[in-house]
C-alpha cells in the first residue's frame, strides 16, 4: 500500500549578513544563529530487499545533502550582495577573512529560503521531493518556503 510520508531534519549553522541599502538596524552587520527545518516528501521504498526498504529517504543522507549545499558553505560566513557599492567592501574583507559569500541578492531570510531549495532540490534523489523549509533568523522569527507555492 503507496503512502506518502514527509520527513524532517534540523541543521543549524551561525552566520553573519548586513542589508545593504536597508533603513533600519539591519543594514549594520551583524550575525543569527539559523536554524533550518528540511522537509522531505516522498513513498518510502516498497522494495524488501533494499537495504532502504521502508525509508523514504536515509536521514544521513539528507544531512549529506543539507551540509555540503547549505551547512558547509555559509556556516560561520559573512554574507553580503555582490554589487558595485560592497566591491570596496569586499576587497578588503577578502584580505583578511576566508568566509565571505558574495550573492546575487540581498542576504534575506525570505531570499535565502529561495536559494537553499534551489541547492537542496537538485541533490535529491529520484523520487524525493523537497516539501517545505523553514528558516529561523531568530528563536521568534522566521520564514518558510513550500514546493507547492512554488
Amino acid at each position: 500500500m503507496a503512502h506518502v510520508i514527509r520527513l524532517t531534519k534540523q541543521f543549524s549553522f551561525e552566520a553573519a549578513h548586513a542589508i545593504e541599502g536597508y533603513d533600519g538596524p539591519c543594514r549594520e552587520i551583524h550575525g543569527h544563529s539559523y536554524k533550518l527545518f528540511v522537509t522531505i516528501k516522498g513513498e518510502p521504498e516498497s522494495d524488501e530487499r533494499s537495504p532502504k526498504f521502508g525509508m523514504v529517504m536515509d536521514f544521513g543522507e539528507l544531512k549529506r545533502i543539507v551540509g555540503e549545499q547549505v551547512v558547509r558553505p555559509f556556516d560561520h560566513a559573512f554574507m553580503l550582495r555582490r554589487s558595485p557599492e560592497n566591491s570596496e567592501l569586499y576587497d578588503r574583507l577578502r584580505d583578511r577573512f576566508e568566509r565571505i559569500v558574495l550573492l546575487d541578492f540581498q542576504p534575506t531570510t525570505e531570499n535565502l529560503l529561495g536559494e537553499f531549495a534551489r541547492r537542496i532540490q537538485r541533490q535529491l534523489p529520484e523520487g524525493v521531493k523537497l516539501h517545505a523549509l523553514k528558516l529561523h533568523e531568530t528563536e521568534t522569527s522566521y520564514g518558510e518556503w513550500f514546493a507547492e507555492d512554488n
